[in-house]
């Protein structure tokens, strides 16, 4: 069966939204900023990050994770490799990647290097010593299967009121599956069913302050 690329419509300011979900990819204040605060600083990334350091993601998207996340361990100038795995259901078309991307800062050519190795068939990718992975597919059914774990998650679905598959305890209990012992999670939402499902799969929580317009978010840490 072939894969389903996104269906996107976009927004005068370039930010691309979701047809299916009607949510924006990124933050219409600044999506870098958003990613900054939520996943990097959420997940305390600068003084975690090591050989070997193992990224997971649900909604690889743009890729902007990925990028100010490689960015991130660049300019940390951390030694070894990093691994990022990032599970997408409805992968980008490479068009339509290339016109989200410049909304993007140039990330010393990182930007252009992941679109040009962009497929929206996914699979591994490697830019030096950042290997990056994506798994296209249902979550629900590619995260269970994952032979991996994660230091640190970006769970960044779509809202949980527009795509609560993403935010279903029961795949929420799979992450937690995949979590190395004390590993972490942040996510942009503090919707309370999140939050709950979070805590009953073995995580302690936090909601702490959000980003632009989102007053809270949440941060996890597996016990």
């Amino acid at each position: 069966m072939e894969n389903q690329t996104a269906d996107i419509e976009w927004r005068d300011s370039g930010v691309p939204v979701s047809s299916k979900f009607d949510d924006p990819y990124f933050s219409l204040d600044n999506g870098v900023e958003e990613t900054q605060h939520v996943f990097i600083d959420g997940n305390d990334l600068t003084n975690r990050f090591r050989d070997g350091f193992r990224i997971g993601e649900l909604g690889f998207g743009t890729g902007l994770n990925f990028l100010v996340a490689w960015d991130a361990w660049a300019r940390h100038g951390a030694k070894g490799t990093l691994h990022f795995t990032s599970f997408e259901a409805f992968p980008m078309s490479p068009e339509d990647m290339a016109q989200a991307h410049r909304s993007f800062p140039d990330f010393d050519g990182k930007r252009d290097a992941l679109l040009d190795a962009w497929s929206p068939e996914g699979g591994e990718m490697r830019f030096g010593d950042v290997v990056l992975t994506v798994v296209i597919g249902d979550a629900r059914r590619a995260v269970p299967a994952w032979d991996g774990l994660a230091d640190a998650w970006f769970l960044d679905g779509f809202s949980p009121a527009k795509n609560p598959e993403l935010w279903e305890p029961e795949l929420l209990h799979d992450v937690a599956r995949h979590t190395a012992p004390f590993g972490t999670a942040a996510t942009y939402t503090a919707a309370g069913a999140v939050r709950r499902a979070l805590e009953s799969a073995g995580f302690a929580v936090e909601r702490t302050t959000g980003y632009g317009r989102k007053r809270h978010m949440t941060r996890a840490v597996r016990v």
